[in-house]
């Protein structure tokens, strides 16, 4: 049966900018949604000092949770060598962060989608570099997860394999036991692609799940599209809704996750109106989980 982690989307500014919430409180919190796990952010300003990772895993463990996963965001896709390499050591460093916090999984991306990349050579770095980090992550036991994503909180540019028949190309482009799909519907429907759709195509290699729900508080994908390059992270208009309340037809995700055998986490990214929205989301995957994984 499948397992519930959360993931702190309304705190992200708060623990990895400006340190006004330790992670103490946020486990806290999360400890009352009746999780199973906590997903980690690479960026999260406790985290950046390695002396401080097995006094934060303990924090966890006190409160009887998990780390399953870890969510990075490595850009691959540079053209620039010597920065792709540099980001080949952050992802070593995330995966050494994972396996210290008990983890399995460690996310991966391909890059930014720079105007001036095509998509041939987009794939071919990171499959590269993806390629170069996976005998790293197998000495550990982890297993790399990319995610069908749309752009960092951090980023200028959004996801290079944002779009499905991109995403689908690297995805197959990199054959390795230690390697896998972090599937996020929401994401397909912000890059235009039908979510299901892409399951479907990408089901028998998806090991986690992203739950969530979108919607843009106005406007149209057109106007997003003309606004998501050139300013760093999420554009205002776009927003993580209530899970079960936004497009996401989560009985037809399930269904097609239970017909391949999935029993992996599935963390929650929700919660930026409070916790008690959070708390909602939780709770409607849980009864989804049980209807189909009784």
């Amino acid at each position: 049966m499948p397992k519930l982690a959360a993931f702190p989307k309304a705190y992200m500014q708060a623990l990895c900018k400006d340190g006004t919430m330790k992670l103490a409180e946020w486990f806290q919190l999360a400890s009352g949604l009746g999780v199973d796990g906590i997903e980690f952010y690479a960026g999260f300003l406790e985290m950046q000092d390695r002396a401080n990772w097995h006094n934060v895993r303990q924090q966890v463990d006190q409160l009887g949770l998990r780390v399953p996963m870890m969510c990075c965001s490595p850009d691959f896709t540079h053209p620039d060598r010597h920065f792709r390499e540099e980001q080949i050591a952050k992802q070593r460093y995330w995966i050494d962060m994972t396996s210290v916090m008990g983890g399995q999984f460690c996310r991966v991306l391909s890059g930014q989608r720079r105007p001036e990349l095509s998509i041939e050579h987009g794939v071919k770095l990171a499959a590269e570099c993806i390629l170069e980090c996976l005998p790293y992550a197998e000495e550990r036991g982890i297993t790399l997860i990319i995610e069908n994503h749309y752009k960092d909180d951090f980023w200028e540019y959004p996801e290079f394999a944002q779009k499905m028949d991109v995403f689908c190309s690297l995805v197959n482009a990199v054959q390795h036991p230690h390697f896998g799909v972090n599937y996020d519907p929401s994401n397909a429907y912000i890059a235009g692609d039908d979510p299901i759709e892409l399951l479907k195509r990408v089901s028998h290699r998806v090991v986690t799940m992203h739950a969530s729900d979108r919607y843009l508080i106005e406007g149209t994908l057109e106007d997003l599209r003309r606004e998501e390059s050139g300013s760093a992270g999420y554009v205002k208009r776009l927003r993580h809704g209530e899970i079960g309340k936004g497009l996401n037809d989560y009985d037809a995700i399930f269904t097609e996750l239970k017909r391949v055998g999935f029993d992996g986490w599935i963390s929650i990214e929700d919660g930026v109106e409070g916790i008690e929205q959070l708390a909602r989301s939780a709770e409607f995957l849980r009864k989804k989980i049980k209807k189909y994984w009784p």
